[in-house]
């Protein structure tokens, strides 16, 4: 493999433990070819898959989206600019929607830091109107219902 690099320079390169390394390898996120040594060779290339998963995961992406969406670039060439801008558009509705919710519940959080069960009917992040004291009492949701879905009728 031309300019490649072993297990322990893409993790000083990239930051990541050389076990999350092998573990990306393992569900198929990144790739590495074997020397005659049975060592794990990188390419280059796959620095930028790294950043892509250590990004995504900050931003609360599960590691089978990330899979998936690294499946879907090219495995016979290098990735494009188009290639990646592409990848990029297919969440950008989905990380729009992150950052409106992430904005809400700073301004708002305040009004809920004490509380803690999301289930009075003063919340507006969860639970506008008390909707969800019918179904018992304490925290009802982990995470908001998409806008599109209605809250359950009380």
């Amino acid at each position: 493999m031309h300019e490649s690099l072993t297990i322990g320079q893409l993790s000083t390169r990239s930051g990541v433990a050389p076990s999350a390394l092998r573990y990306y390898e393992r569900l198929g996120l990144i790739r590495a070819e074997r020397t005659g040594g049975n060592q794990r060779r990188y390419a280059r290339t796959e620095l930028r898959r790294v950043a892509f998963i250590r990004i995504s995961q900050q931003v609360g992406i599960s590691l089978e989206e990330i899979r998936e969406a690294l499946d879907s670039l090219p495995a016979s060439r290098t990735p494009t600019a188009e290639d990646w801008a592409r990848l990029s558009a297919a969440w950008r509705e989905r990380l729009t929607e992150k950052i409106r919710l992430m904005t809400k519940l700073r301004d708002d959080l305040d009004g809920c830091i004490g509380c803690g069960c999301l289930s009075l009917r003063r919340c507006t992040l969860y639970n506008p109107d008390d909707s969800l004291s019918g179904e018992g009492s304490g925290a009802r949701l982990m995470l908001p219902r998409p806008a599109a879905e209605p809250a359950p009728a009380a």
